[in-house]
């Protein structure tokens, strides 16, 4: 079916709202999502693989800074999606970097880490070059990379299968991924060259403006069923107004 990015957007935010995400993180979540669905990188997807577990985010610790120096830091987000916990280790980062020219925080037991473009983009829109680094999967192993320079508007973004055979599996458990910000030095990178990779897919700063340009004009796309379980858990935050409504009025 088909849906405006507006609706999409409205739809998003109440779903997180009645999950339990804060305010601003639900907001946050939307923006995510709705960032790489409509610059051709598969952000409907990403969500789809991940709706089934928001509602278990609410009921695990909080991210926890494990080790952190001027430079750098790392964070255990204690198996939390990245779409509500990401944004605060790229600011981090961010601070850093304009502090000391260079910084690097490692994020471990993250899921979704897809959903940290949209806050390198806002680095790099910032003045600040951003890149992170992640690997997926225990079995054939594949490889990300994003970066973004200082003033640029949109990221590069590519992926490979590696030829690892496997992550062990402490490596797998810890979901790891790397932001590195500067202000000083252009972070752009790419895995299309790397020895050992096949697959190999690159999406150009130029290419994502282009994917953007056309969901604007056309609108997006999405699964009949994932638009159903967006709208069914985004039904409770729509309860919860309607029962405060009748309280407030019932008090005056």
């Amino acid at each position: 079916m088909h849906v405006s990015m507006i609706e999409l957007k409205a739809a998003l935010r109440r779903c997180f709202e009645a999950s339990g995400y804060f305010v601003g993180n639900y907001e946050d979540a939307a923006n995510m999502i709705l960032w790489l669905e409509k610059h051709g990188l598969n952000g409907l997807g990403e969500l789809d693989r991940a709706i089934s577990y928001i509602k278990e985010d609410k009921e695990k610790p909080l991210s926890t800074v494990i080790y952190e120096d001027n430079t750098s830091a790392i964070i255990d987000s204690n198996g939390r999606s990245a779409l509500n916990c990401i944004a605060a280790s790229v600011d981090l980062a961010h601070a850093k970097a304009l502090e000391c020219g260079i910084a690097t925080v490692t994020v471990h037991n993250c899921h979704n880490r897809m959903f940290v473009l949209k806050a390198l983009t806002d680095c790099g829109r910032r003045g600040i070059s951003a890149a992170a680094y992640w690997q997926n999967g225990s079995q054939v192993v594949s490889e990300h990379a994003v970066s973004i320079n200082a003033g640029d508007r949109y990221p590069s973004y590519s992926e490979a299968t590696t030829n690892l055979a496997s992550l062990d599996a402490t490596a797998a458990e810890k979901q790891a991924l790397t932001i590195i910000c500067s202000s000083r030095v252009d972070l752009t990178t790419s895995l299309q060259q790397s020895k050992g990779n096949s697959n190999a897919r690159y999406v150009s700063a130029s290419q994502v403006a282009a994917n953007k340009e056309y969901s604007v004009d056309h609108g997006i796309d999405i699964d009949e069923t994932l638009w159903s379980q967006i709208n069914k858990i985004g039904e409770g935050i729509l309860v919860e107004n309607t029962e405060r409504s009748r309280m407030g009025a019932g008090g005056r």
